[in-house]
């Protein structure tokens, strides 16, 4: 297996403050990776030292086989978290320009360039300055300079930041594309939504350490549901014998219907079976952990036995 991004054992500190600590992580060619955790877990610092814009105090790191981004750059591309164009360009001069230095003939890249311009819905900003767009406008335009060049690799930081909700589809679903072209994409947020929709693997961080690496659906297999949303048939049912079930510990009413918190070691599916016996549902379910869910709990393990520990 070829990996787009190597990293083993790599530490950066800013003077008694340690950004990110002792970091493993092996990216393989073609995946997509999620890297998550909320602000300030080392996400960018992360990012920014895979991109040999900052640099580890320790440890090793390797970039589409070789021992820096800087010696395969025009294989990579980068959307920052800190959003930069020419301002005074403009659109398609500024983009032509990213083009070229990613080793792009101004003719194919004029070609290429109108085509994403369509794509993602600002057909008419060619010849607009930079300095009349929306921020909004600027992130997709921003997002074209990264991909123009058909990369290997596309690193984004905090893509969606600032998108509306049809941005942020738009730009999900070009992602996606990408990602189908065979591009190796790795990209952080910290809004783990966004990750669980998008990723087939996670990365997260807290407090510059690694808290889980694992892919999408062994999460999932690995964090049972401890929960059962259900809806009664007869909305003003009494729900106290669903609370008198072995192994439920607490009922609320959430919306239309009730959650249904089990205790641990509970057998989630025999608990919806019981549930529905007592209650005839018009509608029950288990309800799976989210992302959120499973880095609260692995924080919370984190911080006590980092507790214990002291």
């Amino acid at each position: 297996m070829s990996l787009a991004i190597s990293l083993n054992g790599v530490t950066k500190t800013f003077g008694q403050t340690t950004a990110v600590s002792n970091l493993d992580l092996s990216v393989p060619s073609g995946a997509l990776y999620g890297f998550i955790g909320p602000n300030g877990a080392g996400k960018t610092t992360s990012l920014r030292m895979i991109m040999s814009i900052l640099f580890p105090d320790r440890g090793e790191i390797a970039i589409l086989g070789r021992r820096s981004a800087l010696e395969a750059k025009d294989r990579i591309g980068y959307l920052p978290e800190e959003r930069g164009v020419y301002r005074k360009m403009k659109v398609g001069a500024f983009l032509t320009y990213m083009a070229r230095l990613k080793g792009v003939p101004d003719a194919e890249s004029s070609r290429r360039l109108r085509d994403w311009l369509d794509r993602i819905e600002l057909r008419d900003v060619y010849d607009k300055k930079c300095e009349e767009l929306s921020k909004g406008m600027l992130q997709k335009v921003q997002l074209i300079a990264a991909v123009v060049h058909q990369p290997e690799l596309l690193i984004l930081d905090e893509p969606f930041s600032g998108l509306d909700p049809v941005n942020t589809r738009l730009l999900r679903d070009l992602i996606l594309a990408e990602h189908r072209r065979g591009a190796t994409i790795l990209f952080s947020t910290h809004i783990m939504a966004q990750a669980e929709e998008l990723c087939e693997h996670i990365v997260m961080l807290y407090r510059g350490r690694k808290v889980l690496d694992d892919s999408r659906e062994s999460i999932r297999r690995k964090h049972d549901p401890r929960s059962v949303i259900f809806e009664p048939l007869d909305p003003s049912v009494d729900v106290a014998p669903v609370r008198a079930i072995p192994g439920v510990s607490v009922v609320t009413r959430q919306g239309q219907g009730y959650r249904v918190d089990l205790a641990e070691g509970t057998d989630a599916v025999t608990a919806l079976r019981a549930i529905a016996s007592v209650v005839p549902p018009v509608r029950i379910e288990l309800m799976r952990p989210t992302l959120e869910d499973v880095f609260v709990s692995l924080v919370t393990d984190h911080s006590a036995s980092v507790e214990v520990r002291a």
